[in-house]
């Protein structure tokens, strides 16, 4: 597996972190992606990855986008649960459209 360097103009998505995954396209319409492989190291603007050497290699006006991996960064309830109970008082007539709600303990 070879190594690419892909050197950025602008400063990184906060979000880019080592492991994700990175494509490129030149497809304008975004249909034609295009894999380069998993980020290795990040450092300021510069991300370096892996890249199969038979893969083609992004050009100066490629558009670079990357994935997270969904097996680590998920999010939600696991473990524990809350119960709600809603209370309408008034005498008129109420309707409840939505209820949402992401709670999570950072440390123990």
């Amino acid at each position: 597996m070879d190594e690419i360097v892909l050197t950025f103009p602008n400063p990184l998505n906060v979000s880019v972190q080592v492991g994700d995954t990175v494509y490129y396209t030149n497809d304008i319409n975004g249909k034609d992606i295009k894999l380069i492989g998993l980020i290795t190291a990040i450092a300021g603007n510069i991300i370096t990855a892996q890249i199969s050497p038979s893969q083609p290699r992004p050009t100066l006006t490629s558009f670079i986008l990357f994935s997270k991996t969904a097996s680590v960064n998920t999010s939600g309830l696991k473990g524990y649960y809350a119960e709600m109970q809603f209370k309408n008082d008034s005498s008129d007539y109420a309707e409840l459209f939505l209820v949402g709600s992401e709670i999570f303990e950072s440390s123990k």
